[in-house]
């Protein structure tokens, strides 16, 4: 069976309890987060062989990170050990009318000065299927994302499939000439799967954003201007074969409403549309929609309208999951796709 490999820097989230503002109270809370990681995770525990590949420090927090790897079963084999310190960063969460809100906490992390070159990726390839990266990968440092290339470009060179995720993050593209668009539009050329929200495809693109403004199911896409919309973006990406855009629309902190539409091979579908209430973690929704996805199409590669929704579903479940990665079952994404979600207690 031949693995997905993904690659990035995984992290360790501190927030804290409740509806607490961070210079609140005197304890935080930890969790992993990271959002390859996520992806490999998720993945994982839906059945999937996964390689995940960082730089992590050699002491107690990066062994530390190593074992949360391990312990969902994930191939670590070509981590990089090297650097002072594991990167973190601080979430507070949203309530009523208060944004939720994001401190990183990265410079000078053991994946922040890796060397280009650290990584030898013709043995992580070996028996790879797939390779998935991000647009944070590459907003890390400039040696981060020169090695993001290298592995792109070789695993292109190999025929192993590329997916991506825009993940834009403005608040890290801070290193000398760094330039969000064109290297994302760089990245954005060799992947046959492309994930973002309507915001990252602007970056990305320059395409200015279809409104998402649905209050509940009875929302009804205009499916001319997907049509037109992504015509632009399939000019732009000719390679890709397909396209999703994650539309959220947050009716309060604690409400809100997810859907998906997708572009494959010139044709365009939409997902169901869910109301979400009340909201448990938002952070790496993006993560298990893009991990449902790729499960998705590794198991029913011809059916897209049950690729999307499952990856909605998947994105759905994961608002109701403490912690930044989504541990749910395919079986609990199925179910959850069926109408099955009363909250009812299974025995």
């Amino acid at each position: 069976m031949k693995k997905i490999v993904t690659f990035g820097e995984i992290l360790l989230r501190l927030s804290k309890g409740g509806s607490q503002r961070l210079f609140q109270g005197h304890g935080f809370q930890g969790h992993y987060g990271g959002s390859e990681a996520n992806v490999a995770i998720s993945l994982a525990l839906l059945g999937n062989e996964v390689e995940y590949v960082t730089r992590l420090p050699d002491n107690t927090l990066g062994n530390a990170a190593l074992m949360h790897l391990r312990e969902f079963g994930l191939d670590t084999s070509h981590i990089v050990r090297g650097g002072e310190r594991l990167g973190s960063y601080y979430f507070e969460a949203a309530a009523a009318m208060r944004n939720s809100n994001v401190v990183y906490d990265r410079n000078d992390s053991a994946f922040f000065t890796l060397h280009h070159g650290d990584i030898d990726w013709e043995p992580v390839f070996r028996q790879a299927r797939l390779f998935h990266c991000s647009g944070i990968t590459c907003a890390a440092s400039r040696d981060a994302l020169e090695t993001t290339m290298d592995a792109v470009c070789l695993a292109d060179r190999m025929g192993i499939e590329l997916t991506c995720d825009i993940n834009y993050r403005r608040n890290l593209w801070r290193y000398p000439g760094a330039d969000a668009h064109r290297s994302l539009h760089a990245l954005m050329q060799y992947s046959g799967f492309i994930f973002g929200d309507q915001n990252e495809w602007f970056v990305a693109s320059g395409q200015p954003p279809i409104p998402f403004t649905a209050l509940d199911g009875s929302y009804r896409f205009d499916l001319d201007a997907y049509a037109r919309y992504f015509d632009g973006l399939h000019r732009q990406f000719p390679r890709c074969r397909r396209m999703v855009i994650g539309h959220r629309n947050q009716l309060s902190s604690q409400h809100h409403v997810v859907a998906g539409v997708m572009w494959a091979e010139g044709q365009i579908y939409t997902s169901r549309i869910y109301d979400v209430h009340p909201i448990v973690d938002q952070m790496g929704v993006g993560d298990a929609w893009v991990a449902g996805f790729i499960h998705a199409r590794l198991k029913w590669p011809d059916d897209d309208q049950r690729c999307l929704d499952f990856s909605v579903s998947a994105a759905a479940l994961k608002n109701t999951i403490a912690g930044d990665q989504n541990l749910v079952s395919e079986d609990e994404i199925l179910a959850n796709m069926q109408g099955d979600g009363s909250g009812r207690i299974q025995r």
